[in-house]
C-alpha cells in the first residue's frame, strides 16, 4: 500500500534537493534516515522531515510496520519564487530570485490493499 507526504514552500533551490533525493531513492526508510543523518546538505533535513512523515502516516492511518516501508518515488517540484531587487551601482537594480520546493515521498510496504 502507498502512502503519501508532502511539504510545501520549501526555501531550497530544486537542484539542490534533487541531488539528494538521488541518494536516497529505492532505499528502506530506516537506512534512508540513517543515510540523511550524516549529509552535510540543508536539504538532507528537509527530505529527511518529509520521509519521517510519510513513515508516520503510514504507520498512524494504515497500520503499517515502519521496518517494511521503502521509498517508492521521491520528487522535487517547483514552487513559487521569491522575487527581490538589490541596488546596484548608478541607480540599476538587480533581480534576486530567491526559490521554493515542493517535496513529494511515497512509501510503501510491497503489499496490495
Amino acid at each position: 500500500m502507498e502512502v503519501k507526504a508532502v511539504t510545501r514552500y520549501v526555501r531550497i533551490s530544486p537542484l539542490k534537493v534533487r541531488l539528494v533525493m538521488d541518494v536516497v531513492r529505492g532505499m528502506p526508510v530506516d537506512k534512508a534516515l540513517a543515510t540523511l543523518n550524516y549529509m552535510p546538505q540543508k536539504a538532507a533535513r528537509e527530505v529527511a522531515r518529509t520521509i519521517k512523515s510519510a513513515a508516520a502516516n503510514a504507520e498512524h492511518n494504515f497500520d503499517l510496520d515502519r521496518d517494511a516501508l521503502t521509498i517508492k518515488q521521491i520528487y522535487a517540484d517547483q514552487g513559487p519564487v521569491l522575487k527581490r531587487f538589490m541596488p546596484r551601482a548608478r541607480g540599476m537594480a538587480n533581480q534576486i530570485r530567491k526559490p521554493t520546493t515542493h517535496i513529494t515521498v511515497i512509501v510503501d510496504d510491497g503489499s496490495e490493499y
